[in-house]
């Protein structure tokens, strides 16, 4: 008997365990997951929960409830993978050996980083919203906020949803108005980028809204510290933006467990052969979804396409046949714009955002990179699609792996 072995249980690990339940002879293989953690948080839904649209329950299920039977599920810390002798050890002190490891560890949100943010005022009025507790404690901070300098920072790429602190910011712009304070907060959106976001067609929309809602960006911000004496960032350049509320983006780490074992890059991610998704360091390992190094979005979406590449490259390896699934950087990113609407963005590595149709060429129902209210109802459709259809791993309807060019102005 064979082992086949997945670290992780989020979206990504999730996913390849269902695939590969289905596709696998059970008589030859035995399929395994480890991850320390009890709870599957649906990561998107941690947007709403400053602003009250949702509550914890709705973002949280038991990991237990999308493991299929016949894997093996093991809840316990990874101490270490010994990639050179094909096992990983655990914080109980038991060794599990491999012969296919599958990396999904995910990333994290490591305040340390950076200089001075993990201080007294750490969700005081210094908050993150890339983890429940964080978006929970934001909530009942803003609940009785009455205004003053509110600056959305991000610290440095990669992360997580990459359009999340926009979005962020727009759903905090028309949560002012709605509590009617919105002439009493200064908006201002900071950003290493030369930005508004990575991509530039998408940059240049986003952009506009900033400006059209009245919210400063300040791009090309290098962070130094947070000076909570003085409530400023500081960058490297000597730039001060001053703060009474300064929600941020920390840097976003791989698993420690990928620095203990000698397998990542200087952030921890884990260099992977950005088509066909298996390790640079040993043959017999592959990564995939947010543990990866690719230059690829750390998304949901991302996970899903790579999990049906990966699947087959997997298959393929197995039977000793040259690997043919490509992954091509896929992603596709409802991204809240306010007062019930939403954009849509589709692109992969070759093509940057563009307007169009999706899923469907010239029928829809979603419009690319224009704001509308369907995005926004297909966004909030998206929390059932992803508990029910998507960590099940059942086809989405109409969406492909590979972007199509179909529908698109490229």
């Amino acid at each position: 008997m064979k082992n086949l072995l997945i670290l992780g249980a989020g979206t990504a690990g999730t996913m390849m365990a269902t695939h590969l339940n289905r596709k696998l002879d059970k008589k030859e293989w035995r399929i395994t997951i480890v991850d320390q953690h009890k709870t599957h948080y649906y990561q998107p839904g941690f947007l709403f929960i400053p602003f009250d649209l949702y509550k914890e329950k709705d973002v949280i299920k038991a990991k237990t409830e999308f493991i299929p039977k016949g894997v093996t599920y093991i809840q316990e810390r990874i101490d270490i993978i010994d990639h050179e002798n094909n096992q990983v050890s655990l914080a109980n002190g038991d060794s599990l050996a491999y012969d296919i490891l599958i990396i999904a560890t995910g990333s994290r949100i490591v305040p340390d980083e950076i200089e001075g943010l993990n201080g007294p005022g750490w969700r005081s009025n210094v908050f993150d919203f890339y983890t429940i507790e964080g978006a929970a404690a934001l909530r009942d901070r803003l609940a009785g906020w009455e205004g003053g300098r509110f600056v959305v920072h991000l610290s440095e790429m990669p992360i997580k949803c990459p359009v999340a602190p926009l979005e962020f910011t727009f759903l905090a712009e028309a949560f002012f108005h709605k509590r009617g304070i919105r002439d009493n907060v200064q908006m201002t959106y900071v950003t290493p980028l030369s930005g508004a976001f990575t991509k530039q067609n998408c940059s240049t929309v986003l952009g506009y809204l900033l400006d059209e809602k009245g919210i400063t960006l300040v791009p090309d911000f290098d962070v130094e510290r947070v000076d909570e004496e003085n409530n400023v960032i500081r960058s490297y350049e000597d730039e001060e933006v001053p703060y009474d509320l300064l929600v941020t983006v920390p840097t976003n780490m791989g698993d420690a467990v990928i620095e203990r074992s000698g397998l990542g890059d200087d952030l921890n991610f884990v260099p992977t052969d950005i088509h066909t998704l298996q390790s640079k360091a040993q043959e017999n390992i592959f990564v995939i979804g947010d543990a990866t190094d690719l230059p690829s979005s750390k998304a949901g979406s991302v996970a899903h396409f790579q999990a049906d590449v990966l699947t087959h490259n997997i298959l393929s390896y197995i039977q000793g046949k040259e690997m043919t699934a490509s992954f091509d950087g896929h992603a596709n990113c409802f991204i809240e714009s306010g007062f019930g609407k939403a954009f849509l963005i589709d692109f992969n590595y070759e093509y940057e955002p563009v307007e169009g149709t999706f899923p469907l060429p010239g029928i829809g129902p979603f419009t690319l990179l224009r704001e509308t209210r369907i995005n926004h109802l297909g966004k909030l459709a998206f929390r059932h699609m992803y508990w029910h259809i998507l960590l099940r791993g059942l086809p989405m309807p109409g969406i492909t792996t590979h972007m199509t060019k179909i529908g698109k102005k490229l």
